[in-house]
């Protein structure tokens, strides 16, 4: 059994929202930082930021300072010994609150602070109408949020796959087609699953849209909804259009007593666990689920002993939570989150995951019926994975905070994998797939993932012209993942396919 001195405890959580009406008012990351950061304060009840000297930063995308942990610190008028600015990457807060807790533990660290926040409205607004806005200067240029474009292959990067809303489908296509479920019978789980989500968002002051919407709305494409990449709405992806802080302190559960906080207050972390999939997603034995988030889940539920109260499963894409309630051999109706997900509470890109930390904390010390919580997150495309466990009590076992890296049991499930072919002619397998759409709604072609009979695999383009290929493409009853098509070169570096007629 560890000391008091060394169990880690989480005592204060903090948010803070912020709806300028002109984006010149705006508060800017380091404000919200802050303003979180004191709530948490105010949460613990007990004067703790003058005593951090351990403080983690989340990755900040929407205005990149040049220093944000030092100019965090100096703005609270602190002098932590300890100091992380983390990349990008919805797993990252995680990640921090595991290793502030690991530093506590061992004595490293008495008072750990996590930080983040992102003003992505604000910044979005300010472009669009030539403002300047009056903040600290950026480390560069403020821009629209553009990750992962860099880990792309090459081919995916021609063929406009190199986001998130881009690759992500190729698992929804792909999963759907290897559970046997219709487009139709998919739409509809995507449909009430992120309706669920919708309704936590609704009940949460934090979130950024708090308007519950139906299953029907999510799934159907409309001139307030329109189709971003088949088949994903508006309302079916994250949303990154949003300024929000959240900061989470911790302390040793000796210190907490010392300082008056009490019992009730207190929420352990009892351990986690990462692991990650090849970089490049064209790299991947197949796309109808995650070896890394299979290991991830199934050693925190080991962790835990059994099922969990609560859950927060990340929600950047349905394909991720539906992935995670078949690991998890969970119903279809399950109570997927506790805070209200990426696309309504809001995706402060790297830093959703402490906010979710901050409803985790609150559902524990409020709801006598929750003893363990599970916090899962990820990153880039579908490639690092995170899961984190807290309970209302002390660790039931020994060692008292565990962690495992579990990257060996996710590479022993991986199968071969194929080698890619950029122009290939001739037949072609469907793989998975999607299709791209423009802001006006318009299609802009699609993407066809493929296997040559020769078992290589390729990207290749489907023209928006194709018709008999999309009709089937889009077909509501009957999926099109494993029928047989053409492959033609192009001498763009891509080939097109076409389904045989």
């Amino acid at each position: 059994m560890m000391l008091p001195s060394n169990i880690p405890v989480i005592v204060g959580v903090g948010e803070s929202v912020d709806r300028p009406l002109n984006p010149a008012h705006g508060l800017e990351p380091m404000d919200l930082m802050l303003r979180a950061a004191h709530a948490a304060e105010t949460d613990a009840n007990a004067a703790l930021l003058s005593q951090v000297d351990s403080m983690a930063v989340v990755n900040i995308s929407s205005w990149p300072y040049l220093d944000a942990p030092g100019h965090l610190a100096q703005c609270l008028d602190i002098h932590p010994r300890h100091t992380t600015y983390g990349s990008a990457g919805g797993q990252t807060p995680l990640g921090f609150l595991q290793d502030a807790a690991l530093r506590i533990a061992s004595g490293q660290s008495q008072v750990a602070l996590i930080c983040g926040a992102e003003a992505q409205h604000t910044v979005t607004r300010a472009l669009r109408q030539g403002l300047e806005l009056p903040w600290t200067a950026p480390r560069t240029a403020p821009h629209a949020p553009q990750r992962g474009a860099d880990t792309v292959h090459p081919l995916a990067a021609r063929l406009g796959c190199n986001q998130p809303l881009s690759v992500y489908p190729f698992y929804e296509t792909a999963s759907a087609a290897h559970w046997r479920q219709s487009p139709s019978m998919a739409q509809r789980e995507s449909g009430e699953l992120w309706n669920r989500y919708s309704q936590h968002a609704a009940n949460n002051s934090n979130a950024w849209l708090r308007e519950p919407h139906s299953s029907a709305d999510i799934v159907t494409a409309s001139a307030d909804n329109r189709m971003i990449a088949w088949p994903y709405t508006k309302l079916m992806v994250a949303n990154p259009q949003v300024n929000q802080g959240a900061a989470v302190l911790l302390t040793s559960l000796e210190y907490a007593r010392r300082a008056g906080i009490p019992e009730h207050q207190l929420v352990y972390p009892w351990g986690g666990t990462q692991a990650q999939e090849p970089r490049d997603f064209l790299a991947r034995d197949h796309y109808w689920e995650s070896h890394a988030q299979n290991a991830v889940l199934a050693t925190c539920v080991n962790l835990a002993g059994g099922a969990f109260e609560a859950l927060e499963l990340y929600s950047c894409f349905p394909c991720v939570p539906k992935m995670a309630r078949r690991m998890l051999g969970l119903p279809e109706k399950f109570e997927p989150t506790v805070t209200g997900g990426l696309t309504f509470f809001g995706a402060p890109l790297s830093n959703y995951m402490t906010h979710a930390i901050c409803a985790m904390v609150r559902r524990l010390r409020n709801s006598l019926s929750v003893s363990r919580g599970l916090l899962y997150g990820q990153g880039e495309f579908v490639t690092q994975h995170r899961g984190l466990v807290l309970g209302r009590r002390p660790y039931p076992g020994h060692p008292a905070l565990a962690y495992s890296n579990v990257q060996q049991i996710a590479d022993s499930h991986r199968r071969a994998v194929p080698s890619i072919e950029t122009e290939p002619l001739g037949a072609g397998k469907l793989e998975a797939f999607t299709l791209l759409y423009q802001r006006n709604g318009d299609l802009q072609h699609g993407v066809a993932m493929v296997r040559t009979p020769h078992n290589t695999r390729t990207l290749a383009r489907v023209a928006p012209d194709d018709k008999w290929t999309l009709l089937a493409l889009t077909d509501r009853d009957i999926s099109p993942v494993g029928r047989s098509g053409v492959l033609r070169p192009t001498q763009h570096g891509y080939s097109e396919w076409s389904l045989v007629i």
